[in-house]
């Protein structure tokens, strides 16, 4: 096999190659290899090359539904016992990983040959990827603009062709916004599908999961059969399918009702390109047989924004408070945007932080108004083309007023000059429509359905109810097989 076959194939399709003795692990892993030294010079996907442990793992029984298929994790919360977990900050460069996450260990037992790992923003908290530590992460189909985040690294890596399938996560849309991003496919489990263990429970309050990045529905299924179920520390068992994800893929949907809409309360109207994303993929499901129409939201996604950041900026001060204590580490570690969110989790109350736990309720329950009537949620998954690197850097005046609070600690000043906003409208203002899906705790999956005539890719975002899984799934089946994407490549790394 040479390398223009190797992109041809999804992860699956590679791993049948080598269940038949057509083609070797170590072949795929030397191809993937010879790739990453090639295009990813222009991208920077990868931030740590784990080529030496690679080449031990390919002398073990690789067993399981992706034997031998070289594989990417992502550099937050991803570990991999012996080597380094740094999330993107420079405080935890040299930081070795004493254990291996649950979902690696899973995906280590499902045959996949971990060879890197993937570029992150510090802590996976932008929906970006451009780190101090490693610099940025660029799109393929524009090595101009972002690829998105957190997991923008997985997303690269996948649409350059280095691997079929990385892995990912998401905490406010880090697998779907790169997803989109990228032209690729990202699933984000409901809450508690997928383990965080062994050091986490249920990751940020419940708002994050792990998962990947996928060229095909098919992949994305399999890997959902690989990470599912409760680990020895979840919090809870959520309920498992009796089918596999993957084996239910090709029972079309029944006809559904799916409610689409545009707003949003943070940016006001979505961007052209969103909004004609969203119609051409009604007109696509009205083909198909489904009913589709415009709907009002039912919940407040204004305030289901500020009680997302609520508990996001201060869970970065728990956890720039645990680095400090751990190894000693200095605010000069940090990264300046990284530390005015970890300032206003201070400055927040414990009622301002419950308040925003229970109002999740709320949230949840405008959501299920609409899922009275619909069986999905239909939005962009983003709320403008993928923005250029740099784009959401604060202007000169601002950093060095942010850093005069920083340092005076007055961070009441912080919503007095309006940097706080600066920060949330910055964030949140061209990727809205994520965070919904993570603050109720439902499934969410970004399609690549839609490029722009300047040939950037953007994704379209169903949301489900609880156990909606395989409903996504398969109708993401549906919609691959009406609109192939799959063989769909960035001109300069087809």
């Amino acid at each position: 096999m040479d390398e223009h076959s190797y992109v041809e194939f999804d992860g699956l399709g590679l791993a049948e190659l080598v269940a038949a003795g057509e083609v070797r692990a170590e072949d795929l892993l030397r191809i993937a290899q010879g790739r990453a030294d090639r295009v990813d010079p222009s991208v920077n996907a990868i931030c740590n090359r784990l080529d030496e442990r690679a080449e031990r793992e390919l002398n073990s029984d690789l067993q399981g539904p992706f034997a031998g298929v070289p594989f990417l994790i992502k550099d937050l919360h991803q570990d991999l016992a012996g080597t380094t977990t740094t999330g993107g900050c420079r405080a935890l460069a040299n930081t070795v990983a004493p254990d291996t996450s649950t979902v690696v260990q899973r995906w280590l037992d499902a045959g996949l040959v971990i060879f890197g790992k993937t570029n992150t923003p510090e802590f996976g908290s932008k929906g970006i990827t451009e780190p101090e530590l490693f610099g940025p992460t660029r799109n393929p189909w524009d090595l101009d603009r972002t690829p998105g985040g957190s997991s923008g690294g997985s997303a690269a890596a996948v649409a350059a062709g280095i691997v079929p399938v990385a892995g990912a996560s998401d905490g406010g849309g880090s697998i779907r916004i790169p997803a989109a991003c990228a032209g690729l496919v990202g699933l984000k489990a409901g809450r508690g599908l997928i383990p965080s263990g062994p050091h986490d429970s249920d990751q940020l309050n419940g708002q994050a999961t792990d998962g990947v990045i996928s060229r095909t529905v098919r992949d994305t299924a399999a890997m959902l059969d690989v990470l599912a179920g409760p680990d020895a520390v979840s919090a809870f068992a959520p309920a498992l399918p009796d089918i596999a994800f993957r084996d239910d893929l090709d029972r079309a949907p029944n006809r559904l009702r799916i409610g689409f809409t545009t707003y949003s309360a943070i940016r006001g109207s979505a961007h052209p390109e969103a909004t004609r994303a969203v119609e051409a993929a009604a007109q696509l499901l009205t083909e198909l047989g489904h009913d589709v129409e415009e709907v009002t939201p039912s919940w407040d996604d204004h305030q289901l924004a500020r009680d997302f950041l609520t508990v996001w900026f201060v869970h970065q001060a728990i956890e720039i408070a645990r680095i400090k204590r751990d190894i000693g580490a200095k605010d000069t570690d940090f990264e300046q945007d990284t530390r005015l969110m970890a300032a206003l989790g201070r400055a927040a109350s414990g009622i301002e932080l419950q308040a925003a736990q229970e109002r999740r309720h709320d949230h949840i329950a405008g959501l299920a108004q609409l899922h009275a009537g619909h069986d999905l949620l239909m939005t962009p998954t983003l709320g403008e083309p993928p923005i250029r690197i740099g784009s959401l850097d604060l202007p000169s005046a601002l950093r060095t007023m942010a850093e005069w609070i920083l340092r005076t600690r007055t961070v009441r000043l912080l919503q007095l000059t309006g940097i706080s906003d600066e920060i949330i409208q910055r964030n949140l203002g061209w990727v809205p429509y994520t965070q919904l899906a993570n603050v109720t705790g439902r499934p969410a999956i970004s399609l690549p359905l839609y490029w722009t005539d300047s040939g950037l890719p953007m994704g379209v975002q169903f949301v489900a109810s609880l156990n909606g899984e395989k409903l996504l799934l398969r109708l993401a089946r549906q919609l691959e097989l009406a609109a192939p994407w799959a063989q769909r490549r960035a001109p300069q790394f087809a």
